[in-house]
């Protein structure tokens, strides 16, 4: 069971979960796979990465984190995971 923060919403467990299966992603290729706002899907991303579940390795691109992987798999706690600056 996955052990979500209260800052977490639905859609980040659909963009962590995309990106665990495709390997990296577009805000705007997400939005299309999961059917939702590109600025939107770009905001939660921003802010997966603010607590390290993903990362930006280059311009408009996002890969999954190994804490994002471990969350996926139940074995994180979200809510124990503190913002950093970006």
């Amino acid at each position: 069971m996955r052990k979500r923060a209260d800052w977490m919403t639905r859609t980040d467990d659909e963009i962590l979960e995309y990106l665990d299966e495709q390997g990296a992603g577009t805000p705007k290729a997400i939005a299309d796979a999961i059917d939702r706002n590109n600025q939107y899907i770009g905001v939660r991303c921003r802010t997966l990465a603010s607590y390290g579940l993903v990362e930006k390795p280059s311009r408009g691109f996002y890969v999954i984190t190994d804490d994002g992987r471990s969350y996926l798999e139940g074995e994180l706690d979200a809510s124990k995971l503190t913002e950093s600056e970006q």
